[in-house]
């Protein structure tokens, strides 16, 4: 039996060539939001996309992504079986996901308005500019419905050639829907010759945006299955082999995981739902969303996508005190990269908000609004990359159950602190919501985890802890206090001055906190230099 895929790279070879594409995926989405800002800045199309979007968001997500459910049941079905059992596995498996997910895309047009009533109730209690958002997001709904179909064949095909070795063009695929966006924004500013008002613009820049995204997604799908048929791994031939080990296999795996990981997703949706009630924040939090993603998203590849495989050889009682001294290396190196990052953008959040968006239609009052958000994404960000690392420690011991159990409980206190901080906070109470569950989260992780352990050493990891955490602040307030200046110097307007002064108070404001962590003598900050060096001076070699 030849198997489906042989071991041609190294592991560190596939990690270069995810995070690369990656990379270049998250460059061209940060390009997209920017053109999404210029052309339509907090409007109604921007904010009536945040809304529609959240579902078929949501199932591109869940069902398209890398580790997604789909994905890892499919890799982990086929990479133990033989080449001749992939097309019949990959071929069922498509067209049974195919039935489902065309039934939820009928009743996504049918039911459209229903939907967006219940994700954004506060748009049915306002007039003008609310019932004009309303009716864009609705239509909007309806021309992307056909996004559930193609989540769920994106991921099978993302899965299959993973399973045969490609990773170079699905991880690099997500590109397409910025790139469909970007082109549709400019074709639509080529047509506006004419006088148009500014409700038929919002109306027409929502189609824009939504047939868009759903041509990025209909590419997306294109190439991978044309690569999934050269490799001889299925068609889109309609096959009802329900009884192969692999298929049922393969559901038995999909059904939990797709649950357990739409548990997670749930909170966007309570989030939504409290800003339907606030002008303008769904949009906000989508563009100062993505300004904290795109640094999470490549930190957390490069420092602790390594640490999992470790987590998963301590597991072992014999071994436990070489996992808490590894568990104690991924908290100290979260704090490292997260608590300065996360002070900077809070004390710079202005600046980087309009160097990156403030353009077109996006004025200085989105500036200021967005800014607001940014800074409550960057007193939190620690609690959310660590809460992740002590997530996969429960993993790497073969426990999913317990942070599954906190997550379902993290959605009732979503809504809760939601309820609690909108009223004196308005949308930045969103945020900070966000940052009190992920606090908890981490809290219970590790009480769990002490229990488990038999015990953890609070004092060695809440010292270091403390210590980075004021050094961030110093650094914080440094970066400010040098961009204060150089605005009084060089005055704050013009994009090139706006760059040179948000680089420069940034760059001293890291140093600052360089220096300060040497001082230190932490183990783990020679440990973060060495992956830094790995990554981006010797490529896969390290």
């Amino acid at each position: 039996m030849s198997a489906i895929k042989k071991p041609s790279r190294t592991l560190a070879g596939i990690a270069g060539i995810v995070a690369v594409a990656t990379l270049i995926s998250k460059v061209f989405g940060l390009v997209r939001q920017q053109a999404i800002a210029a052309a339509f800045g907090v409007g109604a199309a921007a904010n009536a996309y945040s809304y529609a979007y959240i579902l078929p968001g949501f199932l591109l997500i869940l069902l398209g992504g890398i580790n997604g459910p789909f994905h890892s049941a499919v890799v982990s079905v086929l990479a133990k079986r033989g080449k001749e059992e992939a097309a019949p596995i990959v071929e069922t498996i498509t067209t049974i996901v195919g039935a489902a997910l065309l039934l939820v895309t009928i009743a996504t047009t049918i039911f459209a308005e229903p939907l967006i009533n219940l994700v954004a109730p506060g748009l049915s209690d306002t007039s003008g500019v609310g019932s004009l958002t309303k009716a864009i997001a609705i239509q909007q709904l309806q021309i992307m419905a056909p996004m559930a179909l193609f989540a769920g064949l994106i991921g099978i095909g993302f899965a299959t050639l993973n399973a045969a070795d490609q990773y170079w063009l699905p991880s690099i695929s997500p590109l397409f829907s910025s790139i469909t966006v970007i082109g549709g924004i400019a074709v639509l500013a080529m047509q506006l010759g004419h006088k148009i008002t500014l409700p038929e613009y919002a109306i027409l820049g929502g189609q824009v945006l939504a047939v868009g995204t759903l041509a990025g997604a209909f590419l997306q799908w294109l190439v991978q299955v044309v690569a999934q048929w050269r490799a001889g791994l299925g068609t889109l031939r309609l096959r009802f082999d329900f009884q192969h080990p692999g298929v049922r296999e393969t559901i038995r795996l999909m059904g939990p995981a797709t649950f357990s990981s739409g548990m997670m997703h749930i909170n966007v949706y309570t989030d939504l739902f409290f800003a339907s009630f606030i002008p303008k924040a769904a949009a906000a939090l989508s563009y100062a969303g993505l300004l904290v993603q795109t640094p999470l998203g490549i930190i957390s590849n490069v420092l602790l996508v390594p640490f999992l495989p470790i987590f998963s050889r301590l597991a072992a009682p014999e071994d436990w005190p070489e996992l808490k001294v590894r568990i104690r290396q991924g908290l100290i190196l979260t704090a490292l990269t997260m608590l300065p990052l996360g002070a900077i953008m809070v004390s710079l959040s202005v600046p980087i908000v309009r160097v990156v968006y403030e353009r077109g239609a996006f004025d200085r009052d989105a500036s200021k609004l967005v800014a607001s958000l940014l800074v409550a994404y960057g007193i939190g960000m620690f609690f959310y990359l660590g809460r992740d690392v002590l997530v996969r420690v429960f993993y790497g011991l073969g426990d999913g159950d317990t942070p599954f159990r906190i997550s379902v409980f993290n959605i009732f206190l979503k809504a809760l602190l939601n309820f609690i901080f909108v009223q004196p906070f308005g949308a930045p109470g969103l945020v900070l919501s966000t940052m009190g569950v992920n606090l908890t989260s981490m809290v219970m992780l590790l009480w769990c985890l002490n229990r488990k352990l038999n015990g953890l050493p609070w004092r060695e990891w809440g010292i270091p802890l403390i210590w980075l955490t004021a050094g961030s602040a110093i650094a914080g307030v440094t970066s400010w206090g040098t961009n204060w200046g150089l605005q009084q110097i060089l005055g704050s307007e013009g994009l090139l001055i706006q760059l040179l002064q948000l680089s420069v108070a940034g760059l001293v404001g890291l140093c600052l906190f360089a220096v300060f962590a040497i001082q230190l003598k932490l183990p783990e900050v020679d440990i973060f230099v060495s992956r830094i060096r790995q990554r981006f001076f010797r490529g896969s070699k390290g």
